[in-house]
């Protein structure tokens, strides 16, 4: 007993005995029960059982479920006294609890997988993610290699990260230079004007020794780009085209094109999760190199500045006509000017007839993995 508290059934029993002035034996008369029954359940050997709980009730006056949270408590704590914790449990509740395994065996991520059940489902995840035992995967709080990617990555994203790594590190381009990029932004300027020439993409890319992905982002994941760098002379842009727009694409890839320019994913992966709304921004709020990143994204898709004067003029009525002209004008396809034209006015019921599809003019020159396609990729 401790502070006036019962500890063990025992303890309880013992007391209400001295209450009455009784002896174990005189117990085990009353109850019909053998002096030794009496002797286990006081030294802890004999587990207070409903019934027997009833029973001690009514025998001794005691609350049958004061006997039963008690004998519960008594249990727990030996329970505790002997058990070893299994440093392997905390591990797979990580990775199999957190990551997204079934759909990356979906996904034909863990090559010769079938099931989660799988007895080669371990080593696959290691090949995956490039480390020599489970508990060394970068969802783990002690995993020594971490990716850096900027804010808290979920697992989901970053086994999308590894993915994109995977394909690009496979990805043959010509040698990467600054010069070259900028060049490239150039000729990707001049493929606003319809979504089928945007199936140049991945060549200019290419040249430019930029390594491209497109890989369908993982349910929840919610990712719309990164930039990464293999080295100091191999930049990665990954996309997953989770909105299948004109205006979200080259919005998308201008800013991962930004970060390659200003060199940002150098030293901690840019990893753009829900780059529309506030996100695509540049208010005080929005990181440095992401308002940077928005900055170049949304210049180069629309001149911002004749923008906001035919917004002035327009507004708050827009016609068909305006922003075919507005958008013949400076040769981009009238979705990207409605993209634009919907977040500056927060009219996202504008135009929404141009905000055509681009995926399929797209994947057909890029490295492609997802819906319904995997990239082979060795392990």
């Amino acid at each position: 007993m401790v502070n006036g508290e019962f500890l063990t059934p025992a303890q309880m029993i013992e007391a209400q005995l001295r209450g009455r002035g009784w002896t174990q034996r005189t117990l085990a008369m009353v109850m019909g029960l053998s002096e030794k029954t009496i002797s286990s359940i006081m030294n802890g050997r004999t587990k207070i059982s409903n019934a027997l709980a009833l029973e001690l009730q009514q025998a001794l006056g005691l609350d049958a479920d004061s006997l039963l949270k008690l004998q519960a408590s008594f249990e727990l704590k030996k329970a505790q006294l002997a058990f070893r914790p299994d440093p392997a449990l905390t591990t797979r509740a990580k990775v199999f609890g957190e990551l997204p395994v079934s759909d990356m065996i979906v996904r034909g991520w863990l090559k010769g997988v079938d099931d989660i059940w799988d007895s080669r489902l371990k080593d696959a995840l290691c090949r995956f993610f490039g480390v020599q035992s489970i508990e060394e995967i970068e969802v783990l709080p002690h995993a020594a290699k971490k990716t850096d990617v900027m804010g808290d990555a979920t697992p989901a994203q970053i086994a999308w990260l590894y993915r994109v790594r995977q394909i690009a590190k496979q990805t043959l381009v010509r040698k990467y230079s600054a010069s070259a990029v900028t060049n490239a932004v150039r000729e990707l300027k001049a493929l606003l004007v319809s979504p089928e020439a945007a199936r140049k993409v991945p060549r200019i890319l290419s040249d430019a020794g930029v390594r491209y992905a497109i890989v369908e982002s993982l349910p929840s994941a919610k990712i719309d780009g990164v930039c990464f760098w293999l080295d100091d002379r191999s930049p990665v842009i990954g996309m997953t085209l989770r909105f299948d727009r004109i205006d979200n694409f080259w919005f998308v890839l201008r800013h991962e094109l930004e970060h390659v320019i200003q060199e940002h994913g150098k030293s901690a992966v840019m990893l753009d999760v829900d780059l529309e709304g506030e996100r695509a921004g540049t208010g005080l709020d929005i990181p440095e190199e992401e308002r940077i990143a928005n900055e170049a994204a949304a210049c180069f898709c629309v001149p911002q500045d004749q923008l906001k004067k035919f917004i002035q003029v327009k507004a708050p009525f827009f016609s068909e006509r305006d922003i075919r002209g507005f958008a013949a004008t400076y040769k981009i396809h009238p979705g990207i000017v409605a993209g634009q034209l919907q977040y500056k006015t927060k009219r996202f019921d504008l135009f929404r007839n141009h905000l055509v599809k681009i995926r399929s003019a797209v994947a057909p020159n890029a490295m492609v993995d997802g819906w319904g396609d995997v990239v082979p990729v060795g392990n």
